[in-house]
């Protein structure tokens, strides 16, 4: 069971660990008025990196509140997150839906981005990859 906090482990933090996941990622969920860019990081915990510019989202209001939350959102889905490197890159018009809005959107979007994850081929005992693309 992945715990439910926020962590420092569970955030991207330089500018090296958003670039990786611009520069190729393996799941993009686009929503209304927001992106989603993923990429697997090897780990057994998610981390989570906000892009909510002052050009999207004019007041700091409503940036800090769209910061919140997103990231319990994120906290409370990370189970089903977990192996991804996420940046949402925020879009005109998300400072103005309400909170629960926000939160039944990101619910979705989280849900979308764990069915976008490749499925890993199982080996049989013949030794033949059991995939349904094969």
């Amino acid at each position: 069971m992945v715990s439910q906090d926020f962590s420092r482990e569970k955030r991207l933090l330089t500018p090296r660990q958003f670039k990786a996941v611009f520069d190729s990622p393996s799941g993009k969920v686009p929503g209304k008025n927001v992106l989603l860019l993923a990429r697997n990081n090897d780990l057994d915990h998610p981390r989570l990196g906000l892009v909510i510019g002052k050009k999207s989202v004019k007041l700091s209001v409503e940036r800090n509140r769209l910061k919140r939350v997103i990231r319990d959102s994120f906290r409370l889905n990370q189970e089903s997150l977990a192996g991804w490197d996420i940046v949402i890159v925020a879009r005109k018009g998300l400072g103005d839906l309400e909170n629960p809005e926000l939160a039944q959107q990101f619910g979705k979007l989280w849900k979308r981005l764990a069915r976008s994850r490749p499925r890993p081929e199982v080996l049989t005992e013949t030794g033949v990859t059991d995939s349904p693309h094969a």
